[in-house]
């Protein structure tokens, strides 16, 4: 069935006008060169028949990125931004469980620096414009994934329902031999 639709599709976009006719009717999404078909009009002798689908676009202009920086989290450890702020989006790069004014770890343990990170978060969040409820998608890395539960406990005090995707690894190792860092993308 899906091979029938396919040939179909093909066989009428052959017939019923060439691409470049078709990119001259709607304009392109910069950096996919993707085509919008909402609103164009098809020969009614067609029996292929779609509705209209979203097309996604991704700015390429580097005036649309903007770098977040706040005193209240840990300054970046290299070339790097606390977060980056784009098209809606807020990319926080790695938080660990250092303090911001000493820029030392609050403790050895792994349930302190689990909350010490979310804290830090919560402040690069709250510069960028976001929030824990904004939050869609988090990395969590641990030293040692027998600690999953311990942060397990820590981290479900911070989102509400529903949760953010998320992925969770152990890693051979972390800057400084932290015990955990998590990353995050939030929407504005």
């Amino acid at each position: 069935m899906a091979s029938t639709a396919a040939a179909a599709a093909a066989n009428f976009l052959s017939t019923a006008m060439d691409v470049g006719a078709l990119r001259s009717l709607a304009p392109q999404a910069p950096g996919f060169n993707c085509v919008s078909m909402v609103g164009a009009t098809f020969s009614p002798a067609s029996s292929f028949r779609s509705k209209p689908f979203p097309c996604l676009a991704i700015a390429t202009d580097a005036g649309i990125k903007e770098a977040v920086k706040t005193e209240k989290a840990p300054a970046a450890l290299g070339p790097y931004s606390q977060a980056i702020k784009s098209n809606n989006l807020v990319f926080v790069s790695g938080v660990l469980g250092l303090i911001p004014e000493t820029g030392k770890f609050v403790s050895d343990s792994v349930e302190e620096q689990t909350e010490q990170v979310m804290k830090n978060m919560g402040e690069i969040l709250k510069a960028s414009g976001a929030s824990y409820s904004s939050v869609v998608k988090t990395t969590i890395m641990l030293a040692d994934l027998n600690d999953f539960k311990k942060v397990n406990d820590i981290y479900a005090k911070y989102f509400s329902s529903p949760a953010p995707a998320r992925s969770t690894y152990q890693v051979a190792a972390l800057p400084l031999n932290a015990r955990i860092e998590i990353e995050c993308i939030a929407v504005l």
